[in-house]
């Protein structure tokens, strides 16, 4: 399906050294915050106090959040569990309080709130278990790049792995880049977006590579340069990726603007990782395959050529 189809190739690659300089320095200053600043991380790592409560009727959201704030919390998390009447609340670690005397003080401000509420449970989250799961995500994603590079070897070539992998690393440390310099909560959904990417990313850049081994292999094509060759490709999926990312963005979108607080970071993390996607497969992981010498006989076997004595008899 295409809504429309460009006749003429677009010549990605004679700008691909700019666009890649402009992408290593984004890659670096990601760096440079990660390193500086650090993830603001939210208590699933760091440790609190987990409280769930629940009221007769739907409850007001946005008004516990309302109330928390007043007490002095900030990096809170307030949704709904399981019901419209359940809610989850999460507060972080806070000196010469325990969960104790933490729930009382919010199930007293929530009743004056609303005399209904209960609360159905309490339980302390230790730092050693945001440890856990900080060394869990990290082992995630490291079997997940590993698993990555394994089948684009396979199915391609190991100049295409190498390549691929790192324009989809860099959307990964470009988007953590992000909620370093803003200071973004960085939590569990967060966590479960960058993973996502990174495979959203290797689908694009899958498509773009198996259009590329087409173009190789048809005849017609026998004689075209590389850079001719990836710019061919690239635009010959322009269509399939308008398709594609748009509508996947539209959801992303209708997540980030009426999914209320619970999703807005997941969905923001997603909407940076699907633009630098198409970024990174158009003029990153194509430029990297390029410059790592790609050609022509790499995906194609070479044919023996038949010996003119072959089957004779002495």
């Amino acid at each position: 399906m295409e809504f429309f189809r460009i006749k003429k190739d677009i010549p990605f690659m004679r700008h691909a050294l700019i666009f890649n300089v402009i992408s290593a320095l984004t890659f670096v200053a990601a760096v440079f915050f990660l390193l500086h600043r650090g993830l603001h991380l939210s208590i699933e790592f760091t440790g609190g106090t987990v409280m769930e409560v629940t009221y007769s009727q739907p409850a007001d959201i946005e008004g516990v959040r309302g109330k928390l704030t007043d007490l002095g919390y900030v990096d809170m998390q307030v949704q709904s569990f399981g019901t419209a009447q359940d809610v989850l609340i999460r507060l972080p670690v806070q000196k010469n309080a325990d969960s104790a005397q933490i729930s009382e003080r919010v199930i007293g401000a929530l009743k004056a709130q609303d005399s209904t509420v209960e609360l159905k449970r309490v339980e302390f989250v230790g730092p050693q278990v945001g440890d856990e799961l900080t060394h869990d995500g990290l082992m995630a994603l490291g079997m997940l790049v590993i698993g990555i590079m394994i089948y684009l070897a396979i199915r391609f070539e190991w100049k295409y792995a190498v390549s691929a992998i790192l324009a989809n690393l860099h959307d990964v440390v470009i988007i953590l880049g992000f909620f370093a310099f803003f200071q973004w909560e960085f939590s569990l959904t967060v966590l479960a977006a960058v993973l996502a990417v990174l495979g959203y990313s290797v689908n694009e850049s899958v498509v773009v590579f198996d259009r590329v081994r087409e173009t190789f292999r048809d005849r017609r094509f026998g004689k075209m340069a590389t850079a001719d060759v990836l710019n061919h490709a690239i635009t010959s999926t322009i269509s399939r990726t308008v398709i594609t990312h748009g509508s996947t963005q539209l959801m992303v979108l209708s997540m980030l603007f009426f999914g209320g607080p619970t999703l807005h970071y997941f969905a923001l993390a997603l909407t940076i990782g699907i633009c630098f996607g198409i970024y990174s497969s158009v003029f990153v992981a194509a430029a990297l395959a390029m410059w790592l010498g790609v050609k022509r006989e790499d995906l194609l076997k070479p044919v023996k050529e038949k010996d003119e004595h072959d089957g004779a008899v002495v």
